[in-house]
């Protein structure tokens, strides 16, 4: 069996970003508008006047300041309230894989070795722009890399999912060095109209290249990973193929991003600390040791809590990176977008955690070392 090291990584950031205070407005007018229009039902009973949400409301429920998206205007206006993106011909790169590719082409360029040497191509996202051909082969080919490339959807936990499947190709020998990516536009099946969501999604894409460790030239050992799901309903997105099979509720809400987030954050705290420390007891890590955390860019009230549990004591904005103010929830990648903007400054043999939860559930593990 081989052991595997986290190679490189890359970062697409979109050139467009949104505040909170311009979220709020847009959002506002929407409510204004409803409340108005529906005045008569509100007094009779038969609706629910909707109620406005504020940037301190935002910032207090989840940490998040601002995101960036792939497209601001109509998001912002508030008879769209969605990303106007106009569709590409089939002969035309799509922009799941434009933005995945980006992302990669930085990893490759910090790895810095022939490209000819990646084995495979996973995209792993929570969302694909289409159902086949793979986006994972579409980017493969615009890279140019031979092997054979896949998708794979675990939601957030995507991209941990994917570090697990790479180490696995490369302890198998089935490959010496894999590339993943992880194009997450999250705008695209974000409800605006939802006061308890409508802030939380971002728009960004990642890449990770996970090499043998003998060919490697430092990087991060991989110690361990370990991968856990759970079934619950109360984070869906119910769009489909099957759809169109029932019209009339083509359009329903539950088409696109759906949480019960009180009951998830209940859950999902102790299944996730429950898991790092169960991990780390079997691979012989100490928690306290850790320098560093790079756990799923979700919730700061989420990260903090995990946080205490894992390190015993209250962790330090070091060693628990938070970057969703600035990115928000960024599903699969943002974890590693946590990872590659704060990894540099660690020498090496300081230890490190990538983690990852969301819906499913599913959580990931993945302990690794600096070299």
């Amino acid at each position: 069996m081989r052991p595997a090291v986290i190679a490189a990584t890359g970062l697409f950031t979109p050139p467009e970003s949104i505040s909170n205070d311009e979220l709020v407005e847009c959002f506002n007018t929407y409510v204004e508008r409803f409340n108005a229009e529906n005045e008569a039902a509100i007094a009779e009973g038969k609706i629910a006047a909707l109620l406005p949400s504020s940037s301190a409301f935002i910032e207090k429920a989840s940490g998040i300041k601002s995101r960036y998206v792939m497209q601001k205007s109509g998001i912002l206006d508030p008879e769209v309230m969605r990303p106007v993106i106009p569709e590409r011909s089939n002969e035309e790169l799509s922009l799941l894989a434009e933005i995945a590719v980006k992302a990669a082409e930085q990893a490759l360029e910090r790895w810095g070795k022939p490209r000819e040497r990646i084995g495979a191509v996973l995209c792993a996202a929570s969302n694909m722009q289409r159902s086949y051909p793979a986006m994972a082969i579409e980017v493969q080919a615009a890279l140019g890399l031979p092997g054979f490339a896949f998708d794979m959807n675990v939601a957030c936990s995507s991209a941990t999912f994917g570090l697990k499947t790479a180490v696995d190709y490369i302890a198998t020998g089935t490959a010496d060095a894999v590339l993943m990516v992880n194009p997450e536009i999250c705008s695209g099946h974000l409800n605006f109209r939802d006061r308890d969501s409508h802030f939380i999604f971002g728009d960004v894409a990642t890449a990770v290249i996970v090499e043998r460790a003998d060919q490697a030239e430092g990087g991060w050992d991989v110690l361990g990973t370990r991968l856990r799901t759970q079934f619950s309903n109360n984070i869906r997105n119910n769009a489909g193929f099957l759809n169109r099979a029932w019209p009339e509720g083509r359009d329903l809400p539950d088409k696109l991003f759906v949480q019960q987030g009180r009951k998830v954050f209940k859950e999902v705290v102790p299944l996730v600390s429950e898991m790092i420390n169960d991990h780390a007891a079997e691979i012989g890590i100490e928690l306290p040791t850790l320098k560093r955390m790079w756990l799923h860019q979700a919730n700061i009230n989420m990260n903090e809590i995990i946080g205490r549990r894992v390190l015993g004591r209250d962790p330090t904005p070091e060693e628990n990176v938070i970057i969703l103010d600035d990115y928000a929830n960024t599903s699969s990648a943002g974890s590693i977008i946590a990872f590659h903007k704060r990894c540099d400054d660690l020498v090496a043999g300081d230890l490190g955690l990538i983690c990852s939860f969301g819906a499913g559930y599913s959580a990931g593990t993945v302990f690794v070392r600096k070299r």
